[in-house]
């Protein structure tokens, strides 16, 4: 058969499953907005969006598509609100990036797209990349390729020599002079040009490195690299075009800095002080913690050659104080918005951080409705993602077992149903 013919029969088949009301029979299903567990509850789908929630198991009609999920736990589409989905961590990152053509990156981040799909997250806040993210978040959102709805910040904004600085670690000849283009700024000036370069190239949000980082083949990993002016250029500029604020910060002063300035949330965090916390309870700033990324680094730091000699005592220093720094922010009540920094861990492994915050003293619940709901309020698109809700986008997920008695399960995601389409059953 014409292999045209083949496709459009396959395109026909799809449209026509898509287009079917589904009945989706929930065992135990996860209500994230009042935090709780209701037992024998029907989701209805029409199209892409969810349009009713009965009790019980519904009765089908006659063309009605039935999901059997008695068996397991529902809940909302997860939310990882720091991935790198261009890259993974290895030895050879740092050749890497001499080596790689953008096409050759857009290959690996298809796939890295699709393994975060898989692993039950269906909206990720990509924090940084070569711009290649862009590319990848408009074919997954036209249906060419599987992946989660990417929200990215294209390239991050730095300072020169700082973390995010494209250029650190290359021999003179290669290191140039990177500007607000390159999204590396040492103004007011420069900061509001960054930040209108990142809307001109396709940026959904902003990312700024407010300290010195692990990953960078720089020595510092926790000192301020922004002056207030510059925060302060990024943050009104940022605003203006509508975009939420991330900044990556280890060392305090910093993270005050960027808190102060107005940022939406701060990543890491990992020396983050009680006056910092106080000020982001004040000003409502949201914390994304990264465990899995802290406790990555420290294992892999310990592999002689895997990391750069520059970025091995860093990683020791700052790896095993995060989820410590998110135990004492949870239990302060700064507002938690689930992250990982997959991409510094393998891509599909994002699950974890669920179990190092449960060990850290935030309940079950409490870890899923960071990763759904809270997740959604931080992006500012709860209206139409982040809880299974009538009028939302059918963004479902499911696990085998009981996440509440054993968040674990959270790891091994069985179901997947991405804006009305099963992408894994």
């Amino acid at each position: 058969m014409n292999r045209l013919i083949v496709l459009v029969i396959i395109s026909l088949f799809y449209t026509q499953a898509w287009a079917q009301r589904q009945l989706i029979y929930c065992g135990q299903l996860i209500d994230v907005e009042l935090g709780r567990v209701q037992k024998n509850m029907t989701l209805v789908v029409e199209g892409d969006k969810i349009v009713a929630i009965n009790s019980g198991f519904s009765a089908p009609g006659k063309d009605d598509r039935v999901i059997d999920l008695k068996g397991k736990t529902v809940m909302p589409g997860l939310m990882d609100m720091h991935v790198h989905i261009e890259s993974q961590s290895s030895p050879n990152s740092q050749v890497q990036r001499y080596t790689l053509n953008p096409a050759d990156i857009a290959y690996d981040a298809q796939v890295y797209a699709e393994r975060t799909l898989m692993a039950g997250f269906t909206t990720v806040r990509d924090l940084g990349g070569t711009g290649v993210n862009v590319s990848l978040r408009n074919a997954i959102n036209a249906g060419k390729v599987l992946g989660p709805r990417i929200y990215t910040a294209e390239k991050t904004i730095a300072t020169t020599g700082g973390h995010g600085d494209p250029t650190n670690g290359g021999k003179a000849e290669l290191m140039g002079d990177p500007g607000p283009k390159e999204g590396v700024v040492n103004s007011y000036d420069e900061a509001r040009k960054a930040i209108r370069q990142r809307y001109k190239n396709g940026a959904d949000v902003i990312k700024i490195t407010a300290t010195g980082g692990v990953l960078s083949v720089a020595k510092d990993g926790q000192g301020p690299q922004f002056q207030m002016d510059e925060l302060k250029g990024i943050v009104q500029t940022a605003r203006e075009y509508g975009f939420v604020t991330a900044a990556h910060a280890h060392g305090d002063e910093g993270m005050y800095r960027a808190v102060e300035a107005g940022i939406n949330s701060i990543e890491h965090g990992t020396f983050m002080s009680e006056r910092t916390m106080d000020l982001m309870i004040e000003k409502g700033t949201y914390y994304v913690p990264t465990i899995s990324a802290g406790k990555f680094v420290v294992e892999k730091a310990q592999i002689p050659g895997y990391f750069p000699p520059v970025v091995v005592p860093k990683a020791l220093e700052v790896g095993p104080q995060i989820q410590d720094t998110f135990a004492k922010a949870y239990r302060k009540g700064v507002k938690i918005a689930f992250g990982t920094d997959a991409g510094v861990f393998p891509h599909g492994e994002n699950g974890k951080e669920f179990v190092y915050m449960v060990e850290a003293g935030m309940s079950p619940m409490e870890t899923i409705q960071s990763a759904t709901k809270t997740a959604a309020e931080l992006l500012r698109i709860y209206d139409t993602v982040g809880s299974l809700s009538v009028g939302k986008l059918a963004d479902i997920v499911a696990v085998e077992g009981d996440p509440i008695k054993d968040i674990s399960v959270m790891t091994r995601v069985s179901f997947v149903m991405k804006g009305g389409q099963i992408v894994k059953q």
